[in-house]
């Protein structure tokens, strides 16, 4: 990857198109930073903060947190600010990848705002799969409540039903995984984050990677599209 410890990337997709796992594995191997909202969030909500106690709700019902506190949250990361709870800047002066946001134009925009010169957009990837296998994925994942590590009860199970492999922690479904929350995650999808497509294909950063084969085929596919 061509000065891959300073691209800035976007990855979109809908819930379960696997932009998380390869933002992981790019990262790991490139010096970027990885951020993923969804994370973020969810530290928020297990520390009982009241960013985690309003974000909850949201989450919990499938639907996407306000775009503010969102914004305020990656902006600060961003440019190095530091917000009104402390939180200070992680990716002023490197490369990174952003997953989870933007999931609306009005996030968009305001990215788009806040990023110029060192800090601008090089690359947004659009993780493409049909949503009858986005269902598969999602309802069968399980992620380690103590490393983080995610698994699959079909395409990725461990040696042991509910039992990490990496570190013995119990596996748990996300309450946004079950298939109640998921119909409502893809909705919104459609509604609100699709359009970002459009967006970012008229600025001549956008590229599609077919995301429904393996997670190998999938990763030297992107790798070739952020050079």
């Amino acid at each position: 990857m061509a000065s891959s410890s300073q691209a800035r990337c976007v990855f979109l997709g809908a819930p379960g198109a696997g932009k998380g796992t390869q933002a992981k594995r790019v990262a790991e191997g490139s010096g970027l930073t990885h951020l993923s909202t969804g994370d973020l969030l969810r530290e928020e909500v297990k520390s009982g903060s009241e960013l985690g106690v309003e974000a909850k709700g949201y989450m919990d019902a499938g639907k996407l947190v306000p775009d503010q506190l969102i914004i305020d949250m990656v902006k600060a990361r961003i440019t190095g600010e530091a917000t009104a709870n402390g939180e200070s800047g992680l990716l002023a002066s490197s490369g990174w990848i952003l997953d989870g946001f933007p999931r609306t134009l009005p996030q968009a925009e305001a990215l788009d705002t806040n990023l110029s010169g060192d800090n601008a957009l090089t690359h947004v990837i659009s993780f493409a799969v049909p949503e009858v296998a986005l269902m598969g994925r999602l309802t069968g994942r399980r992620t380690c409540s103590k490393c983080g590590a995610i698994w699959h009860i079909e395409h990725k199970p461990t040696s042991k039903e509910g039992v990490c492999d990496q570190c013995g922690g119990e596996l748990t479904q996300r309450s946004d995984d079950r298939e109640e929350a998921i119909g409502k995650r893809l909705e919104v999808y459609r509604s609100q984050t699709a359009p970002l497509l459009a967006y970012y294909s008229d600025r001549g950063v956008l590229k599609e990677v077919d995301a429904n084969r393996s997670p190998d085929v999938v990763f030297q596919e992107l790798l070739t599209h952020m050079q």
